[in-house]
């Protein structure tokens, strides 16, 4: 979003004066890319001014001036002087417009989009104003509106890729993922260059199971934009982030909590069997690994590794620990912990024999089991087995997936309600998320009937508020020796309690979501920012900023 043109609100007059010489010179330098020279030059103009200057003359200055501050990035100092044009000539619109993308840019996306209002007010068809709003518009997650826009302006002018672009973001957000592709496609189609568009298809392509064309599209957009960068919400930014994820793999999810960072992160993706080239990762202050799914991104950690190995800096989750998240090789690492109980787990791997007379051999634990196959989390393939002749057929189902057969383990309240609760580890915190009840014993947060259910809810966040009034000092300390145990920065935990009190541990890594969705649950939203600020916290000091 560059500055929006000022020159055609104040033409130039007949101004002689030291100031609008200083102006004619600082425009002069700014259309050559001569920036600095024309900060001084605007700042000499303003410097010069006398009561008999050209009201136009220093609106201008300072307009201009922040125009070449928004291109350096001086977000601060470009809209103290858009604020200072606004005072003297609150007619420009497109200094309006200015002002509303420092916002933007910074975080403040409702103040923005008010700012935008202020210029179309001025000008309803202003074109910088109205296609910053929509950007301004989902960032406040106003999809449909911003989809109205958007194709308003696309009918107006169905050549800008930009456009189409964000009309793609919108539809994806209102989940019409089919129409959101088309759109990238054709945002692609108008620019060739458009890496973003080339990573929103090949997000896309995976999601719905085009594999093929999701590998093609991410390595053609690696090859234009080896790193998507996502500016500070503030500056100068504090530090500068490398983010390293996988796309056939788990991740863990950053949108919140990169989400209004005061440090830029440039995002890199890692594909297996590339290795990405150092060249342009020069300046970064820390590594954070999001790849999180040691199932899924076996293939791709090792290079992950290489790669921190040899940028020297400091890292969050190193790759070299993910591999210890395996169901499996948690359930092999946590055992001896006072108070912590473990499900035994067996790993039964693709094409093993998994008929009736195989498992009876190989089951070390008694029916009933959970089954599902590695690499998948939520509900989706993870049933609760009561037999042989039951667990050889749901194996047989996908032969050529890894599967893990869980012992089950009874952690019903004495209400009869089934209680996950989930802490997120960060460095030496341990922080609550969520506490989900249900009536069976696969509780997911999203499937509950928690939303209709005032008592659930009054739990829930009575847990958030003082997790320590459920979870005694024995709880704390097993949570502790599970954190030193698994060793990375940044991961969580799903537990239940059990009928004798202790942690009943039902999955460990870094892969669960924190969001700060939680419209029907806003008392959740204190618990979920602590998340947040720890991890900036976290961030911060080893980046040493």
């Amino acid at each position: 979003m560059p500055p929006s043109a000022l020159a055609a609100e104040s033409p130039f007059d007949t101004d002689t004066s030291p100031a609008a010489e200083e102006l004619r010179a600082g425009q002069a330098h700014y259309a050559g890319g001569r920036i600095e020279p024309a900060i001084e030059a605007f700042r000499r103009g303003l410097a010069a001014r006398t009561a008999s200057s050209a009201t136009a003359t220093i609106a201008e200055l300072h307009a201009k001036l922040g125009n070449a501050h928004m291109l350096r990035g001086e977000l601060d100092l470009a809209g103290e002087n858009y604020k200072a044009a606004l005072r003297i000539a609150p007619h420009l619109c497109a200094c309006w417009c200015n002002l509303g993308t420092v916002h933007l840019k910074t975080g403040k996306a409702n103040d923005a989009i008010a700012l935008y209002f202020e210029a179309l007010k001025l000008n309803p068809a202003h074109w910088p104003s109205r296609s910053n709003l929509a950007e301004a518009l989902i960032a406040t997650r106003q999809h449909l509106l911003a989809k109205a826009l958007l194709t308003e302006l696309a009918e107006e002018r169905p050549q800008d890729g930009q456009v189409r672009h964000r009309l793609g973001r919108a539809c994806f957000e209102l989940n019409e993922i089919e129409a959101a592709l088309e759109h990238f496609k054709q945002a692609l189609a108008i620019n060739a260059q458009d890496a973003e568009s080339l990573y929103w298809i090949g997000g896309i392509s995976q999601k719905l199971g085009q594999l093929d064309a999701a590998q093609a599209a991410y390595a053609r957009a690696a090859g234009i934009q080896p790193l998507i960068r996502r500016a500070a919400s503030k500056s100068p930014a504090d530090f500068r982030a490398l983010a390293l994820y996988a796309p056939f793999a788990g991740n863990t999810p950053a949108d919140y909590l990169f989400k209004d960072a005061a440090y830029d992160t440039d995002t890199l993706a890692l594909i297996a069997g590339s290795e990405p080239d150092l060249i342009p990762l020069g300046g970064i202050d820390l590594v954070v690994n999001l790849i999180s799914d040691a199932d899924q991104a076996e293939a791709v950690l090792p290079a992950a590794a290489r790669l921190v190995a040899k940028l020297g800096k400091p890292v969050v989750n190193d790759p070299g620990k993910i591999s210890r998240t395996t169901r499996d090789a948690v359930a092999a690492l946590l055992p001896g912990i006072p108070g912590c109980r473990i499900p035994k787990i067996l790993r039964l791997d693709a094409g093993a024999d998994v008929s009736v007379a195989a498992l009876e051999s190989l089951l070390p634990f008694p029916f009933p089991v959970l089954a599902r196959p590695a690499g998948t989390h939520g509900g989706d393939d993870f049933e609760k087995i009561e037999d042989l002749d039951a667990l050889s057929l749901f194996l047989k189902c996908r032969p050529g997936d890894d599967h893990y057969v869980i012992e089950y383990v009874a952690y019903a309240s004495p209400d009869g309600h089934f209680r996950k609760y989930r802490f997120i580890f960060v460095g030496h915190e341990i922080l609550p998320y969520h506490l989900a009840i249900g009536n069976d014993w696969k509780v997911h947060h999203a499937s509950t009937d928690m939303a209709n259910q005032p008592w659930m809810q009054r739990e829930e966040a009575a847990f958030l508020a003082d997790p320590a009034a459920v979870f005694a000092p024995a709880n704390y300390a097993a949570l502790r020796a599970v954190r030193e145990r698994i060793g990375l920065d940044y991961f969580g935990i799903d537990c239940a309690l059990d009928d004798r009190g202790d942690v009943l541990v039902f999955e460990v890594n870094a892969s669960m979501l924190v969001h700060d969705d939680n419209a029907e649950f806003s008392y959740k939203d204190p618990a979920v920012r602590a998340i947040k600020s720890a991890f900036d916290g976290m961030l911060r000091a080893r980046a040493g900023a």
